[in-house]
């Protein structure tokens, strides 16, 4: 008999627990794709000139978006919500948080005009480059897809690629993915709800 009693009473703690898990589990308004094994590597150059990886960044929450800067649309947009984001959040969080604009034109975005380019909307906001090689394989690890057209009549050339941003927990794990026009404000609460996850709002709020 008592070994019933402990295996349902194993069981019923089990399921709680789970229950608990789940309960704590945040709750975010982008698409959760935690868990994701993609998007773990990156070696590329900052616009400063410094050789970084994910693991540069440990300790911050990353914002992860590839574009470039002759994008007339997409990339500004983007850059410019993620700032506005930034101000939604509570005193400081923003400190706590890193913003990646890796370009997928390595040919025409040089270092001088990433640092001209992507601080423009925010002072923090980081551009990456590498040679095409080196952007063809961070692009293939986190899954965007880029390719070079041109418009009829045009002097110059466009570069579809992949629209939406990934974010990365303090630990450089995949958290989400906020596909592209999602709203400043449900950025900013994503953001919110994920540093209160790794506790980076402790006394800041």
């Amino acid at each position: 008999m008592w070994p019933d009693v402990l295996r349902v009473g194993a069981l019923l703690l089990a399921l709680l627990l789970g229950g608990c898990e789940q309960a704590a589990k945040p709750a975010f308004r982008g698409s959760d794709i935690s868990g994701s094994n993609f998007g773990q590597h990156l070696a590329l150059t900052d616009h400063n000139g410094r050789a970084v990886v994910l693991e540069s960044f440990r300790g911050k929450v990353v914002v992860l978006f590839f574009g470039y800067t002759h994008c007339p649309d997409v990339c500004p947009t983007t850059l410019s919500d993620l700032s506005e984001a930034l101000k939604l959040l509570p005193r400081g969080a923003a400190d706590n948080i890193q913003v990646l604009f890796v370009t997928v034109d390595p040919e025409r975005d040089t270092p001088e005009m990433l640092k001209a380019y992507v601080p423009y909307f925010h002072p923090a906001f980081l551009g990456l480059y590498g040679t095409p090689a080196q952007v063809a394989l961070a692009a293939k690890e986190f899954r965007i897809v880029y390719r070079r057209h041109v418009d009829p009549g045009a002097s110059g050339y466009l570069v579809d690629h992949s629209a939406g941003s990934y974010v990365l927990d303090s630990h450089g794990r995949m958290r989400l993915y906020l596909p592209y026009g999602d709203k400043v404000q449900d950025i900013a609460a994503d953001l919110n709800t994920l540093l209160k996850a790794d506790g980076l709002l402790a006394g800041r709020m």
